[in-house]
């Protein structure tokens, strides 16, 4: 009689568990409903968050990642999804590893999910932003590689944003390859191949003559050539 009055607590303790569950569900949807109204993004997170805990779902992680991203919460974001490479993982779970890693200055991790993305969807804006990695790290080869596809493919109507300044810009996509291209060729031979940057530095101004960062770069190196001149006098 015991052991049957046991069962039975346990089946009821089930179904109500199943029945909270199910309430639960029901509203944490209808709060996420309304997050999403007014516009209420961490409320949307919060919603999400708990719908994950509830049900959890591949799908629901990614996109709780990406908002995290977009909120600039990198650190929540990698902690939803995790960092590890996996070769199921969707273009939204890989895109958000790439950037959030980007934007927490780990570049070398960061591109090893950007040649995931490479690999299944290669264009000139992941190209650029795998260039300007691998000169970082000091790629040059890889740079130059990824460099070499964006100028063969860039259009003329292709744009890329700059944050440098306290007022974000954007330039010419070539503009800004002509930039990367000069950093690169710099990069290659610190001595040899100023005139050779600064030509490409000049390039990019020539398509675009407010480009703030090449300005910076070609007076830089100016500077460089100044001392490297001064250098040789005194030898």
């Amino acid at each position: 009689m015991k052991q049957i009055t046991i069962a039975v607590l346990m089946l009821f303790s089930v179904s109500v568990f199943a029945q909270t569950n199910a309430e639960l569900k029901k509203h944490y949807e209808a709060y996420y409903k309304q997050m999403k109204k007014q516009g209420d993004v961490q409320g949307v997170i919060n919603a999400m968050t708990h719908l994950d805990v509830l049900e959890p779902s591949v799908a629901r992680k990614d996109t709780l990642a990406y908002m995290y991203l977009s909120e600039g919460q990198y650190m929540q974001a990698l902690n939803t999804i995790g960092v590890e490479k996996n070769a199921t993982d969707s273009d939204m779970n890989v895109e958000v590893k790439a950037l959030a890693l980007k934007n927490l200055n780990q570049p070398k991790m960061a591109l090893e999910h950007y040649e995931v993305l490479y690999s299944r969807t290669p264009n000139v804006y992941l190209a650029y932003e795998m260039a300007d990695m691998k000169i970082q790290t000091n790629d040059l080869p890889g740079a130059k590689l990824n460099i070499d596809y964006a100028m063969a493919n860039v259009k003329d109507d292709m744009k890329r944003a700059f944050y440098e300044t306290q007022q974000p810009y954007e330039t010419s996509m070539k503009a800004a390859l002509f930039y990367l291209k000069g950093l690169l060729t710099f990069s290659e031979n610190k001595t040899a191949n100023i005139d050779a940057a600064l030509k490409l530095m000049n390039d990019a101004l020539a398509i675009d003559p407010n480009f703030n960062l090449a300005k910076v770069s070609r007076q830089a190196l100016e500077s460089q050539k100044a001392q490297q001149a001064a250098a040789a006098k005194k030898n």
